[in-house]
């Protein structure tokens, strides 16, 4: 940070665009946009939100940072409490989110809290980056603040120590865990949009994807490649057939991010959009137009982005339900010949998209484990 010519103004360090008054919906996903405007627009919501405070395990959590971590400061970790203000400086957002290292070597980072967002940022992930790579991730991080996500986050987070108190109970684990899968799906959705608020903070593409990089293989960025990278995204969305499909989905449920791979392309994709060049030539949507935001609008938006997703998508099951939508017919046996046969119908032909034969190698199917949660 440095003093600006008047004296008493901090501004970034280097020369970045700023978006003054912008609102979070301007890098929001739109699934993650749409659930939280419709949550925005519940009378009380918050209020509700906000009463549970005496049940989740908020206080002692920032009892815990405050006792058992490092705070950031002008005197402890200056270098990361000067990116701290530039994201908060850059994004318009009034208050400093208070933020701690905690000693951990998995690299991660979290933004939680009900009454006041805390960033937390493990020394895993201190180490692991370079001062650029870091703007981006407490970008990132100051975007969770500024939509709003850490409310969201800390409740999930309760439900999944809840989920496993009660497990012994009759349903009782069942009921939870559907609302847990429902808040994970939304929230993996808002980790799309914090990448994009981190990118819109450090305003450097490279870092971010090296950044994802790091936290998929280490720190070994001589032995890794960005375009190689992104060819596993797409190769993991394209590759295999139904049944990989169907893993696809069983590896994602637990998870509360998206993998990194898949990050890091769309993240590619945003960057190179038209909504993106926007913002960055000073378009966007402002906080205060947010109380007449319509939930409708929001809804379509969202609805219009899934049909996209489907109808661009390479992955087998997106072509079998474009398939099916378009006529093609036959559902049940078009699963039964390729999932468990592991081929097409002799006599059958493929559909329109080619997913309808598709056969994959015969072997054994596995689920890859899942990695740190990363940021």
């Amino acid at each position: 940070m440095t003093e600006s010519p008047g004296g008493s103004e901090r501004v970034p360090s280097r020369d970045r665009r700023r978006f003054p008054g912008i609102s979070s919906r301007a890098y929001e996903h739109p699934a993650d946009r749409s659930a939280l405007v419709a949550l925005r627009k519940l009378s009380g919501f918050d209020t509700v939100f906000k009463t549970l405070s005496g049940l989740l395990p908020e206080r002692s959590l920032r009892l815990m940072f405050l006792s058992d971590s490092v705070r950031v400061s002008d005197q402890q970790f200056a270098h990361l409490n000067d990116m701290l203000r530039d994201a908060c400086y850059i994004l318009d957002l009034e208050k400093v989110p208070p933020m701690y290292v905690n000693q951990d070597p998995s690299p991660n980072a979290m933004c939680i809290g009900l009454d006041e967002p805390i960033i937390v940022l493990t020394t895993g992930l201190v180490e692991l980056l370079d001062e650029e790579e870091m703007r981006a991730v407490i970008g990132h991080e100051v975007g969770h603040a500024l939509s709003g996500h850490a409310v969201y986050r800390t409740v999930l987070l309760f439900l999944t120590n809840l989920a496993l108190k009660i497990a012994w109970i009759p349903l009782g684990n069942v009921a939870v865990m559907a609302i847990v899968t429902a808040l994970r799906e939304w929230f993996r959705k808002s980790e799309l949009s914090a990448d994009r608020a981190g990118l819109l903070v450090g305003q450097d593409l490279q870092a971010s994807m090296r950044g994802l990089m790091k936290l998929a293989g280490g720190n070994h960025l001589h032995e890794m490649n960005v375009d190689a990278f992104l060819q596993q995204a797409e190769e993991y969305e394209a590759g295999g057939d139904l049944r990989d499909s169907v893993l696809k989905v069983l590896n994602m449920l637990p998870r509360s991010h998206p993998f990194t791979t898949v990050r890091a392309a769309e993240l590619k994709k945003w960057s190179a959009s038209r909504d993106y060049q926007r913002i960055m030539d000073g378009h966007y949507p402002r906080k205060e137009e947010d109380k007449d935001t319509s939930v409708s609008d929001s809804f379509r938006e969202s609805a219009a982005h899934y049909a996209e997703s489907v109808r661009t998508s390479k992955d087998p099951l997106m072509g079998l339900v474009r398939d099916i939508a378009g006529g093609a017919g036959d559902l049940g046996g078009k699963l039964r010949d390729t999932v468990f046969r592991g081929g097409s119908r002799p006599g059958g032909s493929g559909g329109a998209n080619g997913t309808g034969g598709t056969g994959g190698t015969d072997g054994p199917d596995a689920g890859g484990p899942e990695g740190p949660s990363g940021r």
